[in-house]
């Protein structure tokens, strides 16, 4: 299994082909945004063959520092999932950047059903190296719990490096806006539009 990192006509491609049917539109970041980092040199779209053949992709936000990468989206192409690919990804990645910061849903829906569904995808990132921070974010109005696959031990330097990731692109102002990172013991989360073209504010 190998990873290849795309270029613009190959992340484009991918996008509308695989990534609008994968993700709801409300999760998934505009291609513009993609082909804006991936220009400033700060984001991997990257695509995972085996025995030549595309299984599946990672997208991943690099900060200016290049210590870690975050993990903004895992697929596993339609054809090819349920055999455990996505779990045999994830070391690829880890060896490749050395940590990995994941974001994911926190179960506070009022759909238990839903609920389930995001303890699930929680729980498939501690079954594969991750562990669930001691800090959650809100991102853009959206309640995440924070995980991390990597050798640091300490929170706060982890907080610090995700943070970065954001920092890195966006304004103080519209951080200040949309992301809430850390999101404080009982701070509300700040109501905000989803991320699309519209609202969106590179320094």
């Amino acid at each position: 299994m190998e990873l290849k990192t795309l270029n613009e006509r190959e992340l484009s491609a991918l996008y509308r082909e695989e990534m609008v049917y994968d993700f709801p539109k409300s999760e998934l970041k505009p291609l513009g945004a993609m082909l804006r980092l991936l220009e400033m040199g700060q984001y991997d779209p990257l695509v995972v063959t085996e025995n030549g053949e595309r299984v599946g992709y990672a997208m991943m936000w690099l900060p200016k520092s290049r210590q870690g990468a975050l993990l903004e989206y895992l697929g596993v192409l339609r054809g090819k999932r349920s055999a455990g690919l996505g779990a045999r990804i994830l070391p690829l990645l880890a060896q490749r950047y050395g940590q990995l910061f994941g974001e994911a849903e926190a179960p506070t829906s009022q759909d238990e059903a839903e609920n389930h569904l995001r303890r699930r995808r929680i729980g498939f990132y501690e079954r594969n190296g991750f562990r669930v921070l001691d800090y959650e974010c809100a991102l853009f109005g959206v309640h995440f719990k924070c995980l991390y696959r990597g050798p640091q031990t300490d929170d706060r330097a982890v907080e610090q490096l995700h943070h970065s990731v954001y920092a890195d692109y966006f304004s103080p102002q519209h951080m200040e806006r949309y992301i809430q990172l850390p999101l404080k013991p009982g701070e509300e989360i700040h109501p905000a539009p989803a991320w699309t073209e519209e609202v969106e504010f590179p320094q």
